[in-house]
């Protein structure tokens, strides 16, 4: 039952656990490991995500257990007038409690802080592999929009 899942800001205790998720994807290819001399890198990561007043890393909780997590940045640019949008990376939902509405209750969370922070939109980009994924964004509400591009530098 998800009556007791919980949502909230990460804390440097949970970063064992994050980093197990991202480590467990198949699909990501991020070369995440849990390996001992890998953490410090994470670490740095989640101290400058912490010290960001536009960035918020979370996690979602089954009792003590970490289930998900997600990140959202604050971006604001010149087109559509400033007007801010808030993007939505790194999500992930442990794969054996998949199915239960955990995703769900992350995106309604992330969107829900959207509105409250008067953000005009809410846009997220998918691994073009994850096919299950996206549709689950689009039953969210979520529209197939732009094309995304990058270039690997390490």
């Amino acid at each position: 039952m998800l009556t007791d899942l919980d949502i909230r800001k990460a804390e440097r205790a949970d970063l064992p656990d994050i980093i197990a998720l991202f480590a467990a994807d198949e699909v990501g290819g991020h070369g995440d490991t849990v390996e001992p001399e890998a953490f410090g890198d994470y670490l740095a990561a989640f101290e400058r995500i912490k010290a960001s007043p536009l960035q918020t890393l979370y996690v979602a909780r089954l009792g003590e257990e970490v289930v998900g997590t997600f990140q959202t940045t604050l971006l604001t640019s010149l087109p559509g007038r400033g007007q801010p949008r808030l993007v939505i990376e790194a999500v992930q939902t442990r794969k054996d409690v998949r199915g239960r509405g955990i995703g769900a209750r992350m995106m309604h969370h992330a969107i829900e802080r959207a509105r409250e922070e008067g953000v005009a939109k809410v846009q997220l980009s998918s691994n073009a592999a994850r096919t299950e994924a996206h549709r689950f964004y689009e039953r969210l509400g979520f529209v197939r929009s732009h094309y995304g591009f990058h270039i690997p530098l390490k």
